[in-house]
């Protein structure tokens, strides 16, 4: 790639970060030709859509700014032109890459183009720094910019970024960099569309695989849809399980999601309802059971189905398992760690003292060296972690997650609304509340990391907005 390539350099703002759900609100080209500007053009472009608050206050382009704005049908054949026959340079090219793809798509156009990406470029020639951002880039490299987060403003950035480069980095050193930026041509199985790895989204979301018949074979999750259905169909190590999975694959679908929560929820719901033949299926909540503490005897655990326990009875239980046997392999390895007597526990049959305190590893509870008492004290301190937690808020709530609203109610996921008529739907729906095993540690791990929720309460009058 030399001077006298066709370079242009673009930038886009969009309503948010998934090409299969979100759209372009502006559009920022500046095209080099032999080393030389040659054409710098900027459109806005009205997305069809409301433009997220947040977003708006981010890029500064309104609901208002874009309502008398062309669509994008109606640019397609300009951005197309303007495109054509150069080198895509962006930064994070991948994201602008794979908007307009899905966006020609939309219009019935095939774009495709060698994409070379400007943070790949800096980390290759500069891996002494961490941030590659284009804030971090401006500053390290005292680059200015009269409209930052404006698409033309943004893209002029880049371009002066490139001619720094280009008069600072040793050619040969540089040359080697752009070749190592560029993004990578993704090998597919033979048998699926080489276009779709140009159609899966950056973002979250989850992923079907469909082989012969359009049988499901798996369902999959991940934070990059794109990066993570093209790893595991272009995995060349024989004999892999992704190997022998990606040659069955006949069909990919997927969903995207407004972050990782969404994500995790519907790959439950979905591996639990359409049982795809690859997946490790989950138990149905009707089997999962946890552990109490028998009345009666002192430090006796039994299992317990938790479908069988009323919600007050389940705030004095200890975890979540999707069998007894889960359960008491995991009471076992706890006694164990704590040197508590799998005997009185109910978990060994002996005569005599249990096996452990002949071992040492046992403090005498079975034989009455230990009180009784002290050892069930014991026993709630090393589950005390596991206990279940009631659940946090006054009923059917609705937490946000970007522009999606995740409906819950007492750990039962019922669907996830992306319009004030969804959630309406959702919020009246009339469902059997149950305790859901997965939900429960789907929301737990969400909780922990989470100090501060956007949640609303359902059981009033609903707002998307």
């Amino acid at each position: 790639m030399d001077a006298a390539e066709n370079l242009v350099f673009v930038d886009l703002e969009t309503t948010g970060g998934n090409a299969a759900h979100h759209r372009i609100t502006e559009i920022g080209i500046v095209r080099v030709a032999n080393g030389a500007v040659v054409e710098e053009w900027s459109s806005l472009v009205n997305p069809g859509c409301e433009i997220p608050s947040y977003i708006a206050a981010f890029t500064g382009i309104s609901n208002e700014m874009v309502a008398a704005a062309p669509r994008f049908a109606a640019l397609a054949a300009t951005v197309f032109d303007k495109l054509r026959g150069a080198v895509f340079v962006a930064h994070n090219a991948r994201f602008d890459y794979s908007f307009l793809g899905a966006e020609f798509r939309r219009v019935g156009m095939h774009f495709a183009a060698t994409a070379l990406c400007t943070v790949k470029l800096s980390r290759r020639l500069f891996p002494q720094h961490a941030r590659h951002n284009l804030d971090a880039v401006m500053e390290r490299h005292e680059l200015a910019c009269n409209a930052r987060h404006r698409a033309l403003g943004d893209a002029l950035v880049l371009r002066d970024f490139w001619f720094k480069l280009r008069l600072e980095i040793p050619a040969a050193e540089f040359a080697a960099a752009q070749a190592q930026s560029v993004l990578g041509v993704v090998k597919l199985p033979e048998q699926l569309p080489p276009e779709l790895a140009d159609e899966l989204p950056e973002g979250p979301g989850v992923y079907r695989f469909f082989g012969a018949d359009d049988a499901l074979l798996y369902v999959g999750r991940s934070n990059s849809l794109r990066s993570r259905v093209l790893a595991q169909l272009g995995d060349q190590h024989p004999g892999s399980r992704d190997r022998k999975l990606a040659a069955q694959v006949r069909r990919v679908d997927w969903r995207c999601t407004a972050g990782e929560l969404g994500a995790v929820l519907l790959e439950a719901e979905w591996i639990k309802t359409q049982q795809p033949l690859y997946n490790r299926h989950l138990s149905r909540s009707s089997e999962a059971v946890t552990l109490r503490l028998a009345a009666g005897h002192l430090g006796l655990l039994e299992t317990q189905r938790i479908e069988a326990l009323a919600p007050a009875d389940l705030a004095d239980s200890f975890g979540v398992f999707h069998s007894a046997k889960d359960a008491r392999k995991a009471l076992t390895d706890i006694a164990r760690a704590r040197e508590l007597c799998l005997k009185v526990m109910g978990l060994e049959q002996s005569e005599g003292s249990c096996f452990a305190l002949q071992v040492g590893k046992c403090r005498g509870a079975c034989t009455g060296k230990e009180p009784l008492l002290l050892h069930q004290v014991r026993i709630q301190l090393a589950l005390s972690a596991l206990k279940i937690k009631r659940w946090p808020f006054p009923g059917r709530v609705g937490l946000r997650e970007g522009d999606e609203i995740h409906v819950l109610d007492h750990w039962t996921y019922l669907g996830t609304a992306r319009s004030e008529e969804e959630l309406a739907a959702l919020s009246a729906r009339e469902a059997d509340v149950a305790f859901d095993v997965d939900v429960y540690k789907v929301l737990m791990r969400y909780l922990s990391s989470h100090a501060s929720l956007d949640w609303q309460d359902l059981r009033v009058a609903v707002d998307l907005s």
